[in-house]
């Protein structure tokens, strides 16, 4: 006998708990919601929001201004608050070429134009506020291992020992790029490498970050630094580095006193001398796309729906406009009497958000290649559109309302 549910989220990473909030805080309180994910998540806590442990080495995530307003409508943001850094400029620049732009949120009345959270502190805190908010139940660990989709259900056989099966309208598939899930139900997917990796690490400059992250664009690929929270005295940010595989293999395993060498002559003395650097890491970069977002009953969300190129940090926050866009879908075809997983519904979510998809993955994916092109034409015309943000201030606006993530929600709340 299986269990029932009006949705199920399959996926208990940032971004399926973000959806599991979401819907909580926004579907009637009669919507049965469950959400799935195969690691155990961390067990209730006080009731308080987690406390802030700093490390040098955690893995961080990119918030841009929109999410921001969007986990402020969710009642969520104050919980995430002590573990962000605010990017109150961004520095945009290319190596070796005269263009550049520098981007102040301070020219638009806004408090940051984005934010970086470290992880470890962001999940906590979400998982913290689903058991607060009390809407959600929970299956962790537990991981679906079968599924059938019927005309008006989907039944999912779990890898768990007191609920071996459940049957619900709506299966949302948010467990990652690599979703096992997706697999089962045959989801094809389109993928592109970039014959590239990423290498990621946290470093320690001479000089405080002051609030700026820098994107520096060189022939070998983007350079990102992101502000991070200084942690005892040492001015920390998040390096993003997208080079060759055999060169991002051979900075990983380098010295550091070689790898500190190799990013000061590459990204400069802006922030002065780099001084130390944590764990390195890499990971080949792809542009791994679904050809399927929704079926009856079925909606495929986040890295399984699209998961993009690191260079404008855009992955995360497009898959938060998409959890904000499927609730106000889900809420709308509820309120006009129709079920979770009816076809008309989820065509109504994913229309509403195919323009912001369209233009957020084909920026991630042209950016990187505009960048390393070696034609001098083109090396001109790049470094002109850059010099020309700071003297074209209409131009610039658009520009980073589309990079705060704030231009298509505008659009999408006048209709």
């Amino acid at each position: 006998m299986a269990d029932d549910y009006d949705i199920v989220v399959a996926g208990g990473g940032m971004v399926g708990i973000s959806l599991a909030l979401r819907l909580g805080a926004t579907l009637p309180a009669t919507t049965r919601i469950l959400l799935v994910e195969g690691f155990a998540l961390p067990e209730p806590g006080t009731g308080q929001a987690p406390t802030y442990h700093p490390s040098f080495d955690a893995r961080s995530t990119a918030l841009s201004y929109g999410s921001r307003l969007i986990y402020e409508d969710m009642g969520v943001w104050s919980e995430l608050a002590p573990g962000l850094c605010s990017i109150d400029t961004i520095h945009v620049s290319s190596r070796g070429h005269f263009g550049s732009a520098v981007l102040a949120a301070g020219d638009y009345d806004w408090p940051a134009l984005g934010y970086v959270v470290e992880n470890a502190h962001m999940g906590a805190a979400l998982v913290q506020a689903l058991y607060h908010q009390g809407r959600v139940a929970i299956l962790s660990p537990a991981r679906a291992t079968g599924v059938e989709l019927g005309e008006n259900a989907v039944e999912l056989a779990l890898e768990h020992a007191e609920t071996p099966r459940v049957r619900t309208r709506l299966v949302v598939v948010a467990d990652g790029a690599e979703s096992g899930l997706r697999d089962l139900l045959g989801v094809a997917v389109a993928a592109k490498s970039y014959e590239q990796h990423a290498l990621i690490a946290n470093v320690a400059t001479a000089e405080s970050h002051g609030g700026c992250a820098f994107e520096r664009f060189t022939d070998e690929g983007p350079l990102a630094l992101l502000p991070l929270n200084d942690i005892d005295g040492r001015h920390r940010s998040a390096l993003v580095w997208t080079l060759p595989p055999e060169r991002a293999e051979e900075l990983k395993m380098a010295s550091d006193e070689a790898f500190l060498a190799a990013l000061q002559a590459r990204f400069g003395y802006r922030l002065g001398r780099v001084r130390e650097v944590g764990e390195r890491h890499t990971y080949p970069l792809s542009l791994v796309t679904s050809e399927e977002q929704v079926r009856q009953g079925l909606v495929v969300m986040g890295n399984a729906a699209h998961a993009l190129h690191p260079v404008a940090g855009q992955g995360f926050n497009l898959a938060l406009r998409d959890v904000a866009g499927l609730a106000t879908a889900l809420a709308q075809g509820l309120a006009a009497g129709r079920a979770p997983g009816e076809l008309t519904v989820l065509r109504a979510y994913q229309q509403s958000q195919q323009r912001d998809q369209e233009r957020t993955i084909g920026f991630s994916d042209r950016v990187p290649d505009l960048f390393m092109q070696g034609d001098p034409v083109l090396g001109l015309g790049r470094d002109l559109a850059l010099a020309g943000l700071d003297v074209m201030p209409g131009l610039k606006r658009e520009f980073v309302r589309f990079a705060a993530g704030v231009a298509d929600m505008a659009v999408a709340a006048r209709g």
